[in-house]
């Protein structure tokens, strides 16, 4: 009875340190979607650094760019040296990186650290999910990952509104020195992390193909924001896809050439996992249209002062928090094809609906929309991470996560553009039969949402002819 109780004594205590871990994992994990706080201050960089309204981009670029090229391969050093190594690496260089934004005296100074930052969040970010599941049994890897979902939409939620707050009292700079209590705190308490269940990974680290990831994500990333301007500039777009092309090659035949490659390419000649990351990036780049479009139609058509419009576009990531959890509780007890599909029906529902607003259009309507459509995005990534931490082995549980935020990336990357560039043409389309700008901005808004939403319903629709990649085998590839 007494050795019993011992073991349940110990069960218990390490189940509390493992639940203690998640949460400092979490804590370390908000300082990447607390940059959601970042867009708020825009107006008020743009005034300070005396910058025409164009150059602000390049505060989202550099930050993006950085942490999105460089995924995998801190994904593939985790899977090598350790998950809270990296994690630990990147929460320091992100809270001094913060610090130096915060004091930056020229905007070149502010787009440097804002690189520094987004090496920081990529160590961060990438060794997130793998970390977290690392803590717990196998059998418990979708609710934490769930619970992971849930703690990203946490930040998602409220950086808008607690950005506003911040700015109104203390100017840009307080979005970025507001995170570095939270980086610094989560990274003393990240050494009390127990050492989890890694499986080690035994190979070295290519150093030539993770630049030539890096290379190929980066200029292709930046040649999908050139579309912007391409009748400007088309040589740039044109050098851009070409240094693309060429990185991808040469990334294709070191492949060949190396035992142990950050990422095996050879995953997506499986059509049912390739079409899978597709649909992430498909579900992200509708997702986003909320966070990109809804702030101007709180703010043209409804008329909410900033405070009042933050609330009401936290409700879709408030969505994403409630189906995080809810989601990783259901897998195992439902087919995990389901919530993906689900998943996608709300977001693109969702967006459809929010298409359907006229200028009077009653809060609680906002609010339901909003929910339905962040609701769908939890869903769906609590699949999507699971399917894909499933494919891969377990010994490369950073390479899994690292992708799934990769892709999700380069969803927004293509929203932000593609949905930017439809808005525009529905505006030039409408402009020309009305006068009425307001009009022509609030039919251009519904024309876009309806067809984002409209076009991922009809995609999931197609897909039905690809059952496995809804409900795919669950065996590890080796």
């Amino acid at each position: 009875m007494r050795l019993a109780a011992l073991r349940a004594d110990a069960t218990g205590a390490s189940r509390a340190r493992s639940i203690a871990g998640l949460a400092v994992v979490g804590a370390g994990t908000l300082i990447g979607p607390l940059d959601s706080a970042v867009n708020i201050a825009f107006p008020d960089i743009t005034r300070s650094f005396g910058l025409p309204l164009q150059d602000i981009q390049w505060v989202v670029i550099c930050y993006v760019l950085t942490y999105s090229s460089l995924l995998l391969a801190f994904g593939k050093l985790g899977d090598l040296f350790g998950y809270r190594i990296v994690f630990i690496g990147g929460l320091a260089i992100s809270a001094l990186a913060l610090a130096l934004c915060s004091v930056a005296w020229r905007f070149e100074a502010l787009l440097i650290f804002r690189s520094a930052q987004g090496i920081g969040t990529a160590l961060v970010i990438a060794c997130g999910p793998a970390l977290a599941t690392s803590l717990f049994e196998e059998r418990l890897r979708p609710r934490i990952l769930g619970l992971y979902v849930t703690m990203f939409a946490v930040g998602q939620a409220i950086g808008p509104s607690l950005g506003g707050l911040l700015v109104d009292a203390w100017g840009w700079p307080a979005v970025f020195w507001f995170r570095c209590p939270i980086a610094l705190a989560a990274l003393l308490l990240s050494l009390t992390i127990p050492p989890g269940r890694q499986l080690p990974s035994r190979g070295s680290f290519d150093v030539a193909g993770a630049l030539l990831i890096a290379l190929s994500l980066a200029a292709s990333l930046l040649a999908l924001n050139r579309l912007q301007a391409v009748a400007d500039d088309p040589l740039t777009l044109v050098l851009l896809c070409v240094v693309a092309a060429a990185a991808f090659a040469a990334l294709a035949y070191r492949q060949t050439r190396v035992r142990d490659p950050i990422f095996r390419i050879g995953l997506f000649r499986d059509p049912d996992f390739a079409l899978l990351n597709l649909a992430n990036c498909l579900v992200n780049l509708v997702g986003f249209s909320v966070m990109l479009l809804v702030p101007y139609y709180l703010d043209r058509i409804a008329g909410y002062p900033a405070w009042m419009a933050g609330l009401v576009l936290a409700a879709s990531p408030v969505g994403m928090m409630l189906t995080g959890s809810a989601g990783g509780w259901a897998i195992g007890r439902l087919p995990a094809g389901l919530l993906g599909v689900g998943g996608c029906i709300l977001v693109g529902g969702g967006t459809y609906l929010i298409g359907q607003w006229a200028q009077g259009a009653s809060v609680w309507v906002m609010l339901a929309t909003l929910l339905l459509a962040g609701g769908g995005l939890g869903l769906f990534q609590v699949f999507y991470l699971d399917v894909v931490a499933a494919t891969l082995p377990p010994e490369e549980r950073g390479v899994a996560g690292s992708l799934g935020m990769l892709t999700r990336t380069i969803g927004v990357v293509l929203g932000a553009t593609g949905l930017t560039l439809l808005l525009r043409m529905t505006e030039q389309h409408y402009a020309a039969v009305n006068p009425d700008e307001l009009a022509v901005f609030l039919a251009a808004f519904q024309a876009t949402f309806t067809i984002a939403g409209g076009g991922l319903l009809g995609a999931l629709a197609l897909s039905a002819l690809r059952y496995r990649m809804w409900f795919p085998p669950q065996e590890p590839a080796r």
